[in-house]
């Protein structure tokens, strides 16, 4: 019985020692969530605009050289930035950032897939593990942009994939991350990177017009890069904050399964520690007992 309080007692000291990380890191990720939410709030809005003017520009440009990133080719070199964390302990966020861009590889690129012609670029070491383990084309160049996140790393990002566009090294580019809704809640979506998406024209809609200064061509030229830059910046933004508010999620109930361990834990302890009580003073009357006989 002695070991059996022992064992208990062990187990209770270990699992409050847990519970004191999870408690500790649900506290670092809250203060890290601020800030990340502040950062894609105010971006958002920005970057929004930017989106629909640039689509605007692209719907009402045929054939002008600066709307070349717009140009529709057939897919058969398609290129995934892979937007994950560097770090587990954020429940199925990693998980199903992987399960979309795996879906949308094997649904909408299968052919593509087969031939090798879909590359993973990853953000984030724990896309970039899991598509090296299960032998993708993988480019790892990018992958610790979260170790010192700024405009300035994301924007090589997005250049790179420009260029590569450009120089017709893929036919399409896509992004796979996590939108940012709360700290409970994520919007894991893939979105088109390049080309630049076109506004659809429905029957009573009027086309937007613009009045361009300097000429059409050179501005487009000068913005067409810098805004796609932005919406890049935008959902990197988006899945910093969503890794924060799963982290955050996930150690909150970390915390409290450890509570309801406890609870059992302390019960079984109890019962432990009466029986072994109720054992000695049996033994001790049984003893009394025995010498008054």
């Amino acid at each position: 019985m002695p070991g059996a309080l022992k064992e208990v007692r062990n187990r209770i000291k270990s699992v409050q020692s847990t519970q004191q990380i999870t408690k500790a890191m649900k506290m670092v990720s809250a203060a890290k969530l601020r800030r990340a939410q502040d950062a894609i709030i105010q971006m958002r809005p920005y970057a929004q605009k930017l989106q629909e003017m640039l689509s605007n520009i692209v719907s009402n440009t045929d054939g002008d050289t600066g709307a070349d990133l717009a140009v529709e080719r057939t897919p058969e070199k398609v290129l995934l930035i892979v937007i994950s964390s560097d770090r587990g302990l954020c429940g199925a966020y990693n998980a199903n950032i992987i399960k979309s861009a795996r879906n949308v590889a094997q649904e909408k690129y299968p052919r593509q897939l087969a031939k090798g012609n879909v590359i993973v670029w990853p953000i984030g070491k724990k896309a970039y593990d899991y598509f090296q383990k299960a032998k993708w084309t993988v480019i790892d160049k990018y992958r610790d942009i979260f170790l010192s996140l700024s405009f300035e790393h994301v924007q090589e990002v997005a250049q790179s994939a420009i260029e590569a566009f450009s120089k017709k090294e893929f036919d399409l580019v896509e992004v796979v991350y996590s939108e940012f809704r709360n700290a409970a809640t994520q919007r894991f979506v893939v979105e088109r990177f390049l080309p630049i998406p076109k506004v659809e024209n429905k029957g009573n809609t009027t086309k937007a017009d613009f009045i361009f200064e300097p000429d059409k061509q050179t501005l487009i030229a000068e913005l067409m890069p810098k805004i796609l830059n932005t919406q890049l910046y935008k959902a990197v933004l988006d899945a910093n904050a969503s890794e924060h508010g799963a982290r955050m999620t996930a150690m909150d109930k970390a915390s409290e399964n450890a509570n309801e361990l406890l609870k059992g834990l302390k019960i079984s302890y109890n019962r432990a520690r009466q029986a072994a009580i109720t054992t000695e003073l049996t033994e001790i009357v049984s003893g009394a007992a025995a010498l008054q006989g």
